[in-house]
């Protein structure tokens, strides 16, 4: 039987996103008024008998002069993806972005392949022979994405090459690492913690930081250690107002969706993060500090309040997002990979984006122009 897909109302997503135990942030409603840039229309998949057995959020670029979209599902959509009979999902999909003007779909299935526990990428990084973490033997693998990779190729997608910095490349990231909370105590979660976090934290309480939460009016000072953040790392920052429109949108949806924290020591603020939260899934999310007083680590102290925070809330997952796949002791990312890791958080490989192009020519075209930037 085939299943119909239409465009869904905000409160069916928000109503489909709270009965599933795990929903990315960037498939919820809100996500779309953070994406200024972009259109968004939340779609819904429908049993013959009326039920809503999927979701997803996709968001609309215009190519310049002429109204023919990109269509990205971000880490989405929401469907059955050990489903035998995945082209029932897929194919109304694509059917209904054709027809709204999508010349190609980019989406990222949320379904994993493979994962390395801490002691496994500790064993990989010193490992002269492993260059990248996809060479080291995972902990465990996922057999059904092997097959959802197959079958997704025998039906046209086209899976995209991984970026540069793997995990920080354009798109999500395909590496990320993940600090497992169900089922653990805090000093379960505590012991997972490697010796050099551990001393840290002891470090900063001794030290006298303190981790507080703030709100909207505390954004301007997160931004200026971002910014300074964005110069010492040489990455393109994103403006203030961005994370004003993220903090409204985000939670005028739940009060509870977006929050900030703030590392202050002696009346200064030395670092900052935000999280997001959806269901038991909790990331953390943008992350900034000060190169000054270093030796107090507020970061250190921070990821582990927001740790401590996400396992109060009953999360099943603390998610530090991106991590590169390479193993390089030259790779200036390999002591963030290295931060995370140290955290007891595990590396978790995704099946990666997936496109489909809609008009050949016009997805050509993209692909050359994202190449030359």
């Amino acid at each position: 039987m085939s299943l119909t897909l239409r465009t869904i109302t905000r409160a069916e997503h928000l109503g489909f996103v709270a009965g599933r135990p795990s929903v990315s942030h960037m498939q919820v409603p809100s996500w779309g008024d953070v994406k200024a840039d972009w259109k968004a229309e939340s779609l819904g998949w429908f049993e013959p008998d009326g039920r809503l057995v999927g979701a997803g959020l996709v968001l609309l670029r215009p190519l310049p002069r002429i109204r023919r979209y990109l269509a990205y599902l971000p880490e989405g959509p929401v469907i059955d993806w050990d489903s035998a009979e995945l082209e029932r999902w897929l194919e109304p999909m694509l059917s209904h972005l054709r027809g709204l003007g999508a010349f190609s779909v980019k989406m990222v299935p949320p379904v994993v392949a493979r994962r390395w526990s801490p002691e496994a990428v500790k064993a990989a990084i010193a490992d002269p022979a492993a260059h990248r973490l996809r060479d080291a033997p995972p902990t465990s693998s996922e057999p059904g994405a092997a097959d959802l990779a197959g079958r997704l190729r025998r039906m046209g997608w086209r899976q995209a090459e991984p970026g540069g910095e793997e995990g920080f490349a354009a798109g999500q990231p395909r590496y990320v690492c993940q600090v497992p909370l169900a089922g653990r105590s805090l000093d379960d979660l505590h012991r997972g913690l490697n010796q050099q976090w551990r001393r840290n934290v002891k470090k900063a309480e001794k030290a006298g930081v303190k981790v507080v939460r703030g709100g909207y009016e505390d954004l301007p000072a997160f931004y200026e250690l971002y910014a300074e953040t964005a110069r010492r790392d040489r990455f393109i920052a994103r403006p203030l107002p961005y994370f004003q429109r993220m903090w409204t949108a985000l939670t005028a949806e739940d009060p509870d969706r977006m929050r900030l924290y703030l590392a202050r020591h002696d009346g200064d603020v030395l670092a900052a993060a935000t999280m997001l939260i959806v269901g038991g899934h909790v990331w953390y999310s943008y992350g900034a500090s000060t190169a000054r007083r270093r030796e107090v680590q507020p970061n250190n102290a921070m990821q582990w309040r927001m740790m401590c925070d996400a396992h109060e809330l009953g999360a099943h997952v603390y998610d530090f997002r991106g991590i590169t796949d390479t193993l390089e002791e030259s790779d200036h990312l390999l002591g963030l990979l290295r931060f995370k890791v140290g955290a007891g958080g595990e590396a978790v490989e995704y099946v990666g984006e997936w496109d489909f192009p809609l008009n050949r020519l016009l997805h050509k075209a993209l692909d050359l122009y994202m190449a030359r930037r």
